[in-house]
């Protein structure tokens, strides 16, 4: 997927009130209050933001409606919303609240979902949350509820399934780097930005702008999202909510010509 202007996206975890940050999708840490996070990243004029609710569908809860509303009433930004969401009312509800994008995961599986919620609220409004883990064969699969089930699907051949059910974006996340700050999965990212025609946001691993500029720079992503490095800092991993300058930014989409197809 082509962009001239590829994004740059904090993933925000969330759980009970609380910003979390995981690593491999465990050992959650706590590190302080979600609205606060999102009122700091507004002043530094973030490109978008997602927030996923960590817990929701491990505890089959509702979303969270009343943070939700939160989230829609501080954020200046473009908000994607995911985490417990698997009926079209859900889905109805939180783009009522104001939140532009719902992701949803668990129960994209089987696309029925997808199909329905596109079909009522268009394309652009529904993400699939693609989360891969590899074997101990070295095969990449789909997993859901939070990287606990394997659906055993080959990621290119279950995006391209959610492609067809409607979805307007992919959030492919890498369980294996979660947290690790070591870089994407660049591999991955290219097969599947490859196989689709619709955006594809990256998820899992950076560890520096540097990690941003390689992944999109030899891949056709359209978006870099990361968690770890924009809410902690330091090898003590300390609570701090960061995002990118805009001469950062600007050197990540100085992209030369020819070096995405």
């Amino acid at each position: 997927m082509n962009s001239l202007r590829p994004r740059v996206i904090p993933c925000l975890q969330v759980a009970g009130g609380d910003l979390l940050k995981t690593r491999r999708f465990k050992d959650p840490v706590y590190l302080g209050d979600p609205i606060n996070a999102v009122k700091i990243l507004n002043d530094l004029d973030c490109d978008e933001l997602i927030v996923v609710d960590i817990r929701a569908t491990l505890e089959k809860r509702e979303p969270d409606y009343a943070l939700i509303e939160e989230f829609a009433s501080e954020a200046f930004m473009p908000l994607a919303y995911g985490g417990g969401i698997n009926s079209i009312e859900q889905v109805r509800r939180i783009l009522s609240i104001g939140i532009e994008k719902v992701v949803i995961s668990t129960a994209a599986a089987d696309g029925k979902l997808i199909s329905a919620a596109a079909a009522i609220f268009g394309s652009q409004s529904i993400v699939v949350s693609v989360d891969v883990r590899k074997t101990l064969l070295g095969r990449h699969e789909v997993w859901t509820g939070s990287g606990t089930r394997s659906t055993g699907n080959e990621p290119r051949a279950y995006a391209v399934q959610m492609e067809s059910c409607g979805a307007g974006e992919l959030f492919v996340q890498s369980i294996d780097l979660e947290g690790a700050r070591t870089g994407y999965d660049l591999a991955l990212m290219r097969e599947i930005s490859s196989t689709v025609k619709i955006p594809v946001i990256a998820c899992g691993g950076a560890g520096s702008i540097d990690d941003i500029r390689q992944l999109l720079r030899t891949s056709a992503v359209s978006a870099a999202a990361a968690g770890t490095i924009f809410v902690m800092h330091g090898k003590h991993r300390a609570p701090l909510i960061s995002y990118p300058r805009p001469n950062e930014i600007a050197s990540l989409i100085d992209i030369p010509e020819g070096s995405i197809q």
